[in-house]
């Protein structure tokens, strides 16, 4: 998807997906609300229509949503499978998420000082430590259980380039959500490292697998100039 798609607040677009398809987009961001995050917040929606069926819908303007596209409302609701994010920083890298749908938005901040003879990792939510990593060289990738809101996240690194290739390489970060570390250690072990995880759509699996709906965060984080 282009990003110029949305660069009016409101609007439709007919989309090529191949094969004689044809896919309708719908988004109205004309009234968005937003907090601190540039992800709206409320009073939006985006709507993707196949078939005159509403096939992903988010926000929470669905009868207006329905209406824009002549749809039936569906009673059907959705969220958030997964989601791709690039940060950015020289020792500290920052971003927000949201681990269960009607959880709170959490703070997030990973410290990793690579100079020295000792080079650590650490993570922060909501300013609390949840995780350090000693001896990074030894243990550039692995994964601990954190507990966010009570609740096992599984907390995935891979820091190789930034010990071994530091001038052309970006760490990779995954937080996995009601998975035991046993199950999802397993389910990605086939693959040397996360940036061979995301390409083999393993998330996506993990996803259909579940009985429950679960959430990835993958983080790309980028060494600033």
């Amino acid at each position: 998807m282009k990003p110029w798609l949305f660069s009016k607040k409101k609007g439709t677009k007919v989309l090529d997906i191949g094969l004689d398809s044809k896919m309708d987009v719908y988004w109205d961001l004309s009234s968005a609300k937003y907090d601190s995050s540039p992800e709206p917040a409320g009073s939006f929606f985006l709507a993707l229509v196949y078939d005159n069926q509403i096939v992903l819908l988010l926000g929470d303007m669905r009868e207006e949503a329905c209406y824009k596209a002549q749809v039936k409302s569906q009673a059907v609701g959705n969220c958030m499978v997964s989601r791709r994010e690039h940060i950015f920083g020289r020792r500290y890298y920052s971003t927000k998420a949201q681990f269960g749908e009607h959880g709170r938005i959490h703070d997030i901040l990973i410290e990793c000082n690579t100079r020295g003879k000792e080079p650590r990792l650490s993570v922060k939510v909501d300013k609390q430590l949840v995780m350090q990593v000693k001896k990074l060289m030894w243990k550039f990738r692995g994964n601990q259980t954190i507990l966010v809101d009570g609740y096992p996240v599984e907390l995935l690194w891979d820091v190789h380039n930034w010990l071994f290739s530091p001038t052309d390489g970006h760490a990779v970060f995954m937080f996995q959500t009601s998975l035991s570390a046993d199950r999802s250690w397993s389910s990605l072990a086939s693959s040397t490292s996360l940036f061979e995880w995301h390409h083999t759509s393993n998330i996506s699996t993990l996803a259909k697998d579940a009985d429950s709906p679960r959430f990835s965060l993958l983080l790309y984080a980028w060494k600033s100039t």
